[in-house]
């Protein structure tokens, strides 16, 4: 009888998850990076990461990069434990969103003074770079690393003694709209992200890596993993059969149609424009979404997944639009 050793998606993230806490939370390094693809758990290990932390009796600041993450992650750790006092640190003239407010331990205020003796305080890093005349936090949790600028890093670091960063290397670098020639190549290149900075000059520092994507199905996870993460590759957390795409309607012969069959059959659809000079808000490929939205509507699409099936409404469905030159992201 042969039993197989190979570890389940679950078991192998799993394990990843407790190096990774061991790491951030009594490792001796000033900092902790985590490597994660897209799905694989990033806003799941920082809540866990944070709740851990304040177990042993710290106080920490998390650092995200936008209001929106930041109101996200407030709204997560409340959710997860609703006994953790929670502060959310604000601009006076951005109040935190509803779904931040609506819980009973989260307190939020535009004064640092106001929420620094609470276990977690939350906020962006163009607010934490104002902040000041405060005792420096002994950990830091820095979220969407990958999209933070090193200038950024640097204007907030004086705020904590050691930090786990999580992001996703395969973003985009962040940008900026000025000359950055003079600076390219050097490893205080203000414009390279914060973790790629961090690593330059901290070499004994080992990024950890989340291997499992729990969103990208088992058709989409190779291809995502060898065209973007060839240095972090991973996998799918479901099987080849787990996730699949019904049309209840026969096609009608048209491109958009041919590419809904094809979609529902491989789990990827390439449906392409002629090629031509367009405006930056190209007319013909909205026209195009809404011809293939509405007609995987028409057909009466059902998803079948690991939690069960469902058919596919308009609520279900997630559009995302990319462009080619960064400065125009």
């Amino acid at each position: 009888m042969t039993v197989s050793t190979t570890p389940t998606p679950g078991e192998e993230a799993e394990a990843a998850v407790a190096a990774i806490l061991e790491s951030a939370v009594r490792g001796s390094e000033r900092g902790t990076v985590v490597d994660s693809p897209p799905g694989a758990g990033k806003s799941t290990l920082v809540v866990r990461a944070a709740r851990e932390l304040v177990a042993t009796g710290e106080q920490l600041m998390i650092v995200a990069q936008t209001n929106s993450q930041v109101d996200d992650l407030v709204d997560r750790l409340a959710q997860a434990d609703p006994g953790l006092p929670v502060g959310r640190l604000h601009a006076s003239d951005t109040p935190p969103a509803p779904e931040a407010l609506r819980h009973g331990n989260v307190t939020a205020s535009s004064k640092v003074a106001d929420l620094r003796e609470l276990p977690v305080v939350v906020s962006t890093a163009a607010k934490w770079q104002w902040v000041k005349d405060v005792d420096p936090w002994r950990h830091a949790i820095v979220d969407e690393a990958y999209q933070m600028r090193s200038d950024a890093l640097l204007a907030v670091a004086r705020l904590f003694e050691r930090a786990l960063f999580v992001g996703d290397p395969g973003q985009l670098d962040p940008f900026t709209i000025v000359g950055t020639d003079q600076w390219a190549g050097l490893s205080y290149d203000p414009s390279s992200s914060a973790v790629v900075t961090l690593l330059a000059h901290n070499p004994t520092i080992r990024p950890h890596r989340l291997p499992v994507s729990w969103r990208l199905p088992a058709t989409a996870a190779p291809l995502v993993s060898h065209a973007f993460y060839p240095y972090t590759p991973f996998r799918s957390g479901t099987g080849p059969e787990d996730r699949t795409l019904v049309l209840d309607t026969a096609a009608d012969g048209s491109s958009v149609d041919a590419v809904l069959d094809v979609a529902a059959e491989t789990g990827w659809g390439l449906f392409e424009l002629p090629a031509r000079h367009t405006v930056r808000t190209d007319p013909e490929a909205v026209r195009a979404v809404a011809a293939i939205v509405a007609r995987l509507l028409a057909r009466g699409a059902t998803a079948h997944s690991e939690r069960g099936s469902a058919p596919v409404t308009p609520d279900r469905i997630a559009v995302g639009t990319a462009h080619r030159d960064q400065a125009a992201a």
